[in-house]
């Protein structure tokens, strides 16, 4: 199955696209497929068991809060993040649950859903879903392994499309596309065999499956999603939820640079700290499970609205092109990693998603800043060689620390590679397609307790209240 654009920037919730976005998908995907094979009317209760990272750190991530929500027939895309709270404490009061909204089951949270600490064959985020009938005999059973991203597979490897998607759509994917490409090497050299950009190469793939009109709309509302996650960040104020009473910091940064502005004029560097504030005000409400975009994922969500942010606000000539552009490089530059590694830091730790979103953004800004393809490749390329070995490990099993931090300087990181990238004529030693085969190999290499289990680093060197 062909990847999309608008697979690897999905519109959905926080705090994690493995941990929440996914096991969402994977469990109304579980309730769908119960409605259309036994029927709801069968089902006395279910159970679901959660395996490897998505129980280490499940709690902090809101694992178990978007099993209920999917189960519900809740969608990441389309759930009000204000209305989450009081739907979750409906169902604890009650101790009941409404299949797809309409078939109450029993459900008691310490019964029904259940933490394992082994992982599943193919993947650390492992669920188990189980039905019942009023007898107690199991009527039907599935796995699910949410890979990074929100992307869901099933216990054959298939991916599971959110049940949203219309027909279309799924047939579309199943299609050829005119400019197909796994690699670094094969998208470079569609570009040299057509005289196109990496963008327009991704255009015309997009439109293979939905009009030119159609495609240039969804961009644009993820680009409104995405500065809409800022503006609500800089806007909000308080502590994060968790234990560890973590203060917002955006509001605060945004109103210092708002009020200097002639600072600017004094500082060159001053750019920076509003490329830090973009980051933050998306993470913080990644952490606060607030409306993101998974950007290739919910961790990384701030890196790359906060280079666009820096495109938009600070690059002379800067337009809805460009912006379009920006994020049809950004998703040619994904593609590659989502075909050959992986976007789960619970797989290779925060290089394959910080430092994915790096890499991504990394060869956007070059090429919206007039970039050859060798140029954007060095440039992505640059980007994920300088986050080779980075760990994933929050403190507590919240986003919160280090990862709203992280997704800054990753931002800061692309925005340099771009500039370097840029400096160069295209040519460089270390291929993109060889630094994604040597974070995979590190990813592989990493011990587990650095890969999204909070069991070592930051996690266990820093107390969490």
């Amino acid at each position: 199955m062909s990847v999309s654009v608008f697979d690897l920037f999905k519109i959905g919730i926080g705090p994690s696209s493995s941990h929440t976005v996914g096991p969402m998908i994977a469990a109304r995907q579980f309730a769908c497929l119960l409605r259309d094979t036994a029927g709801l009317a069968a089902v006395h209760h279910v159970s679901v068991e959660l395996f490897g990272s998505l129980s280490a750190t499940g709690v902090g991530h809101g694992t178990h809060t978007a099993v209920m929500l999917g189960l519900a027939g809740h969608e990441p895309d389309q759930i009000d993040p204000d209305h989450i709270a009081t739907a979750i404490a409906d169902i604890r009061a009650r101790q009941t649950l409404a299949l797809l909204g309409t078939h109450p089951v029993p459900f008691v949270e310490k019964e029904h859903l259940l933490f394992r600490r082994k992982s599943l064959p193919l993947h650390p985020n492992g669920m188990a879903f189980h039905a019942f009938d009023a007898e107690g005999r199991e009527i039907a059973q599935r796995e699910y392994y949410s890979v990074g991203g929100g992307f869901v597979v099933d216990a054959s490897g298939e991916r599971v499309l959110n049940p949203a998607f219309q027909d279309a759509d799924a047939e579309g994917h199943a299609r050829g596309l005119p400019h197909p490409f796994r690699t670094g090497a094969e998208l470079l050299a569609q570009c040299r065999a057509t005289g196109l950009t990496p963008a327009q190469l991704m255009a015309a793939n997009e439109e293979h499956w939905r009009s030119a009109p159609e495609v240039r709309r969804r961009l644009m509302a993820i680009w409104r999603t995405m500065a809409g996650a800022v503006q609500r960040g800089c806007a909000s104020t308080g502590e994060l939820p968790g234990p560890m009473h973590v203060r917002r910091r955006a509001a605060e940064l945004h109103h210092k640079l708002s009020r200097s502005p002639e600072a600017s004029l004094r500082d060159p560097l001053s750019m920076l700290d509003w490329v830090n504030l973009y980051a933050m005000a998306v993470n913080e409400e990644n952490a606060a499970g607030g409306r993101v975009v998974t950007a290739p994922t919910n961790g990384a969500a701030g890196v790359i609205p906060a280079v666009l942010h820096y495109y938009v606000n600070f690059v002379p000539g800067a337009h809805d092109d460009g912006i379009a552009s920006f994020l049809l490089t950004a998703g040619a530059i994904g593609i590659i990693y989502k075909e050959n590694a992986s976007l789960s830091g619970a797989e290779v730790g925060c290089q394959g998603e910080v430092g994915v979103a790096c890499s991504m953004a990394a060869g956007a800004l070059a090429a919206v800043m007039g970039g050859t393809p060798e140029q954007i490749e060095n440039a992505a390329e640059i980007g994920m060689e300088h986050n080779l070995g980075m760990t994933c490990d929050p403190v507590g099993g919240l986003v919160q620390i280090p990862c709203i931090e992280r997704n800054a300087m990753g931002a800061i990181k692309a925005i340099n590679a771009a500039r370097m990238a840029l400096r160069g004529d295209g040519t460089h030693v270390v291929s993109l397609d060889k630094v994604i085969k040597t974070m995979m190999q590190t990813g592989a290499d990493m011990k587990v307790k650095y890969k999204e289990t909070s069991r070592g680093g930051l996690a266990v060197n820093v107390v969490e209240c």
